[in-house]
């Protein structure tokens, strides 16, 4: 059994310049913690596979395609392949999420 503690994951460097570790990365999937700290945000992007986030803590926003909501801990948002999306924190606390592609993709996220 392998178990993974996602706030120590380690950050990869990323485009978007927020602290994001992959606690998952099999063929089949991958899962990535991400933490915003208040006032930080996503780069708006487009993941060529679905997506779904499970928010773990805090209160951020998350716009796909046209649509933009504000959500809590415990909240799933499923997001389409090839829908522009992104995160951010407009709050004074932590926004942790967990993100799960499905399946594994094979090319890039393209940012806009």
């Amino acid at each position: 059994m392998k178990m993974v503690d996602a706030t120590s994951a380690e950050a990869s460097p990323n485009p978007h310049g927020v602290h994001a570790g992959r606690i998952y990365d099999s063929e089949h999937a991958q899962a990535v913690h991400i933490l915003l700290k208040p006032g930080e945000s996503l780069r708006r992007h487009i993941t060529p596979v679905d997506v779904f986030f499970y928010v773990l803590e805090g209160e951020g926003v998350v716009e796909i395609g046209d649509e933009r909501a504000t959500v809590g801990p415990d909240t799933l948002v499923e997001s389409p392949a090839r829908i522009p999306h992104r995160w951010s924190n407009e709050g004074e606390r932590d926004f942790r999420v967990l993100v799960v592609k499905a399946p594994r993709p094979t090319e890039e996220t393209r940012l806009l």
